[in-house]
């Protein structure tokens, strides 16, 4: 299957992995609708609604760009009206706007614990409400109750959750019905990004993990927490040394994500041993 023709709806796509996924979909000749806030370009992070705009159209993709604050429903209302307006439709939409703050609940501040439960959760429901396709993919990691991934960083975590358990475990079941396929990816190396600056992997691969996922038919591919390299793996990609932001180093020297219980971690590295031929 192809993306071509399609119509993505993108938050967050001005940096990091919101790009990397519409510039994967516009390779296909995807139509694509920007959606984040900066039109300006920032001191210190890259990336603006215009100028990936631009790639898309270099990709060999459509492009609208959409100055959009996920927390403002009008704003949403809006973007979603201006995208149907120049495609026609929306037929997929990728959640992955997102605020994060690793810190302990001492010293998050109430603003910062808002800003991560409006967007996070309360912007990606909005989104997801106004939505009508046969795909919606959340940027959102596996379901644990295990302490270690709420005492560092509680409010965090918690924003996070709440968007698993509505995307998940509830809109994936109410939207299974009209063959809406709601799911969630998440990686298993730390991506660096404007937000993240870490010894781990490039954007592209959840780029890649996405494409699979969106390609695959909505009816039957829904209500599933994912990681990037088990959905490669199982696609027949081996070479992950490509998305390594510094190549040649082990894949078990690089540092795993957040949200890994062990049952999944264990997972991941058996899918890594090569397989024995009968």
């Amino acid at each position: 299957m192809s993306l071509r023709g399609k119509t993505l709806f993108i938050t967050g796509a001005s940096r990091g992995i919101g790009r990397s996924i519409a510039l994967k979909a516009a390779k296909d000749g995807a139509n694509i609708a920007v959606v984040a806030k900066t039109v300006e370009p920032h001191p210190k992070l890259p990336g603006t609604i215009f100028t990936v705009s631009k790639e898309i159209e270099q990709a060999g993709g459509a492009a609208i760009p959409i100055q959009c604050d996920i927390r403002d429903e009008s704003q949403v209302i809006k973007a979603f009206e201006d995208t149907v307006k120049r495609f026609g439709a929306v037929d997929i939409v990728v959640n992955n706007a997102s605020a994060i703050s690793l810190t302990n609940t001492e010293s998050t501040t109430l603003k910062k614990y808002d800003l991560m439960n409006q967007i996070n959760a309360r912007g990606t429901w909005l989104v997801s409400k106004k939505s009508e396709n046969p795909h919606i993919l959340n940027i959102s990691p596996p379901l644990s109750l295990d302490p270690n991934w709420f005492a560092p960083h509680v409010a965090y975590t918690m924003a996070k959750y709440v968007l698993c358990i509505f995307s998940l475990i509830g809109m994936s079941e109410e939207l299974r019905q009209y063959g809406i396929g709601v799911n969630a990816l998440w990686p298993f190396t730390a991506i660096k990004t404007a937000a993240l600056q870490v010894i781990g992997k490039k954007p592209e691969i959840m780029a890649d993990a996405a494409y699979a996922i969106l390609t695959k038919k909505s009816s039957e591919f829904t209500g599933k927490f994912c990681i990037d390299e088990l959905v490669l793996r199982e696609n027949g990609m081996t070479d992950f040394d490509q998305y390594s932001v510094t190549p040649g180093i082990p894949q078990d020297q690089l540092l795993e994500d957040f949200f890994l219980d062990e049952k999944l971690r264990d997972e991941v590295l058996l899918s890594r041993q090569p397989r024995s031929k009968l």
